[in-house]
């Protein structure tokens, strides 16, 4: 009989592999549908998903990962239950598979597949349900039905930002708003630039000091978007002012389009308040989405954090239903 482990031996440690991914979702003739993937290797059903690429966060991974595999450009919207499972690693040992989701809005793409996928179906969610090879994965998509049955589904995000790391006060013998970014604050700022595109922003608002044009000023480029430079949200303004800040964040509420606003420590915690405020407090998550906001506002954000806001709704009517905080 073979001799089993010694007491004491050091036993294989499962490693944790990150993924990500999205359930692209649309409503075609009053129903809802979601889009499923088909792996010819393993003959199944599943969601679009991939492992991070190093270094890389996981929203930004979701949708390229999508896209690669369904050829569907997406904005990401409500996250979703992550899954895990055990996998055997590259080398054959045992490894821990962990995937985060979001629910995906589609906004384009030519629908070209690659060579790991050769058919993404649009079925209704009945249909999903007893396609999906997976138990796991119909958990995320039980979520998705439960967001849309309480109204929740179809979001917008409206992402704060703080401005990334800037040289030192103490260095700078010139005007304040002038204050570059520092070699890892330019660094942050290209980090920043991928996960607005993953959540499909197309209007930035800035303070007009340098250091936050600079944070955004990548993202706007690559997407070809012209950024709104606006003094009442630097420093100087805001202490001027501080109902104008507020006032720029009213405004993009009321657009109802996807956006972002970039701004300086002492000007956020006033913003992050006011969208507390925009919590429902009948929503089943209320408390613990207000107390994220406001741990936001009171610990304020680091340099070169961004805070996605899920919003239903414009104006007056604009619903804070989720909320991310994602660090560059």
């Amino acid at each position: 009989m073979p001799a089993g482990p010694a007491v004491g031996a050091a036993q294989p440690v499962s490693s944790v592999i990150p993924a990500a991914g999205t359930l692209p979702w649309r409503r075609r003739d009053g129903r809802l549908e979601v889009a499923l993937v088909h792996r010819p290797k393993y003959d199944d059903w599943s969601w679009a998903k991939g492992k991070l690429d190093p270094g890389e966060l996981p929203c930004v991974a979701a949708a390229r990962e999508t896209a690669e595999e369904t050829g569907l450009t997406v904005r990401l919207g409500l996250p979703l239950p992550s899954s895990e499972y055990p996998i055997l690693d590259s080398v054959g040992g045992p490894a821990t598979k962990s995937v985060h989701y979001w629910a995906a809005h589609v906004t384009g793409g030519s629908g070209t597949l690659e060579h790991e996928i050769d058919e993404v179906a649009w079925v209704d969610v009945r249909t999903a349900n007893d396609r999906l090879d997976y138990t796991r994965d119909r958990e995320q998509l039980l979520a998705l039905v439960r967001a849309d049955r309480e109204g929740d589904l179809a979001t917008w995000p409206l992402v704060v930002v703080r401005h990334a790391k800037a040289r030192s006060r103490s260095h700078w013998g010139h005007d304040d708003r002038l204050r570059p970014l520092d070699a890892a604050g330019l660094a942050q700022a290209r980090r920043i630039a991928p996960v607005l595109a993953a959540y499909g922003i197309r209007r930035v608002v800035t303070s007009s000091a340098t250091r936050c044009v600079s944070t955004v000023e990548p993202f706007a480029v690559a997407a070809g978007i012209h950024l709104k430079r606006r003094d009442s949200l630097t420093e100087e303004g805001f202490a001027h002012d501080p109902g104008a800040a507020v006032a720029q964040l009213d405004d993009l509420l009321r657009r109802h389009k996807p956006a972002a606003l970039c701004s300086h420590g002492p000007v956020l915690p006033d913003l992050l308040d006011h969208l507390s405020a925009r919590v429902s407090p009948q929503h089943h998550r209320a408390a613990w989405l207000t107390e994220e906001l406001r741990t936001a506002a009171d610990s304020t954000m680091r340099k070169g954090e961004a805070l996605v806001c899920h919003v239903h709704g414009s104006g007056e009517t604009a619903r804070v239903l989720g909320v991310e905080r994602i660090y560059s």
